[in-house]
């Protein structure tokens, strides 16, 4: 037996989602209808718990600055501890990582011919801790204020430079998805993995055009990501800043776990199916979109093995 893929989880990483149910204001009639709109993805997690979840997202110059920035980065590490944002830490767990699975990758990724940076020390930031309390919730605090208890599973953390010019394509991002998938087949140990990427979708923080949201690309975007990945990854960067804000292009992202999927790495493969789908607008300036596409494994193994 060997890992695979079960699954890819697609999310915004909005950082005030994450103030708001650190504050205790989920609640409040602005974050009712965001938060119950994830609240049958949380249910479909609780029952489809990975054993590992490699996430992609991207450093908001906390671990990475201006003067370092990798196109790709994997956390090898064992331990990644929420980082300080300039408001102290979010009083969530920090993350175990599963640095076999992740050692793996990366050999494997390298001799695929893409260049990724090897991170052994990592403090992982809202890009990343955000997504994990969307889809596992708020852990209870302990009794000094900080997190009790911990991720339901080890999380691999794979950084993406959407900060700084030039960013990798859409092209490039799937492919590397694919060559994701291929190292995760060939890791020797029956494990259960998710691929998540976050980000996005259309927003612009800054400038004249800040607060900008497009409905009817990230409409687009969601429906091609599901039925036409190559098409979307077609888009080039101007596109995603004409239509979708200066960080509309964290969509980048999402196809590298679009790429891990069955019918990427086998065109004859099955299709995957959506177990959720999501949009909202605003949370904080910002559209939230959110995905889930569960792989059909057993149908792949049995194709594996005729």
């Amino acid at each position: 037996m060997s890992a695979h893929v079960t699954a890819t989880v697609y999310t915004s990483h909005v950082p005030a989602i994450g103030a708001a149910m650190d504050l205790g204001r989920t609640d409040e009639e602005y974050w009712v209808p965001l938060f119950e709109g994830y609240e049958p993805s949380r249910t479909w997690m609780a029952d489809n718990t990975p054993d590992v979840i490699f996430l992609v997202y991207n450093d908001h110059a906390t671990s990475f600055s201006l003067d370092f920035i990798p196109t790709f980065a994997i956390g090898t590490a064992a331990h990644f501890p929420v980082a300080d944002e300039g408001w102290g830490p979010r009083p969530v767990p920090d993350v175990v990582g599963h640095p076999e699975l992740a050692s793996h990758i990366a050999q494997e990724v390298i001799l695929q011919d893409f260049d990724l940076t090897i991170v052994n020390k990592l403090a992982v930031d809202h890009g990343l801790t955000v997504p994990l309390s969307l889809l596992f919730g708020q852990l209870d605090r302990g009794p000094d204020g900080g997190p009790a208890g911990a991720w339901p599973c080890p999380v691999i953390p794979f950084a993406v430079n959407v900060v700084q010019y030039p960013v990798p394509s859409g092209r490039r991002c799937l492919a590397l998805g694919q060559a994701i998938r291929r190292a995760i087949d060939s890791y020797p140990e029956d494990l259960n993995v998710q691929v998540w990427g976050t980000g996005g979708m259309s927003h612009q923080l800054q400038g004249p055009r800040a607060g900008l949201i497009n409905r009817e690309f990230d409409t687009a975007f969601l429906d091609g990501l599901i039925a036409d990945p190559v098409r979307v990854a077609a888009i080039p960067h101007i596109e995603y800043i004409r239509e979708a804000g200066s960080e509309g292009i964290e969509l980048v992202m999402w196809l590298i776990a679009r790429g891990t999927m069955t019918d990427m790495s086998d065109p004859g493969g099955p299709a995957p199916t959506v177990r959720r789908r999501f949009y909202h607008v605003p949370a904080s300036n910002t559209a939230v979109g959110h995905l889930i596409l569960e792989d059909d494994v057993q149908r792949t193994r049995e194709k594996e093995s005729a």
